[in-house]
């Protein structure tokens, strides 16, 4: 890749842009964290892709990292995980996001903040303030440090254990602040890409 290649944040919307994120769902939850069974085609279509909203990061034409998000019920902590309600606070919009993964030689590039800048300004957008997770168990330093709080037990099997975990908005904007001071002003009417420095 270019020293000069910019990254570029943005809602997926291309079929290409589509095809790369079925393949880096098939790298991740497969063949990293053993979740699904293999397949020849080493492409894995999430159940809920057709509802998901993606938000991506590009390094040209490659995709680099991406995160889904979804707020209509059930959700997919709603098959795993009984009464979900009964963990959460009440009078709350809430979103799941699943499906976090960032390609390996993109990882500490500004990939992650980018994205979750993103997901600020999609979350402000859409009226969420909570949001809800199944964080696996290798990131769970990671997950508490941006502010998400365990609750409940563990979900998954074998290598593929996961934790459901809950952040506020008013957590996520405090404890992500390095994160989102990059991030266009909410307020304001931000593309629907942004570039950030050129990766190393």
């Amino acid at each position: 890749m270019s020293a000069r290649t910019s990254l570029v944040f943005k809602v997926a919307s291309e079929e290409w842009e589509f095809e790369q994120i079925h393949r880096l769902n098939y790298r991740t939850f497969v063949e990293e964290i053993p979740q699904h069974a293999a397949s020849p085609a080493q492409r894995l279509v999430d159940k809920f892709h057709a509802e998901n909203t993606y938000l991506i990061c590009l390094a040209g034409r490659t995709l680099a990292g991406m995160l889904a998000v979804r707020g209509k019920r059930p959700f997919s902590l709603d098959q795993k995980l009984k009464d979900l309600d009964s963990y959460l606070p009440a009078g709350r919009h809430i979103c799941e996001i699943r499906l976090l993964a960032v390609e390996k030689h993109f990882r500490g590039a500004h990939v992650l903040q980018g994205i979750l800048a993103l997901l600020w300004q999609h979350g402000l957008k859409q009226g969420y303030d909570l949001a809800i997770i199944s964080g696996t168990t290798r990131q769970l330093k990671l997950y508490r440090h941006l502010g998400f709080a365990p609750f409940g037990p563990l979900v998954g099997t074998g290598d593929a254990r996961f934790q459901p975990m809950v952040i506020t908005l008013e957590t996520f904007e405090s404890a992500a602040r390095q994160f989102l001071r990059k991030a266009p002003s909410p307020t304001g009417q931000p593309s629907p890409a942004r570039r950030t420095r050129p990766c190393p």
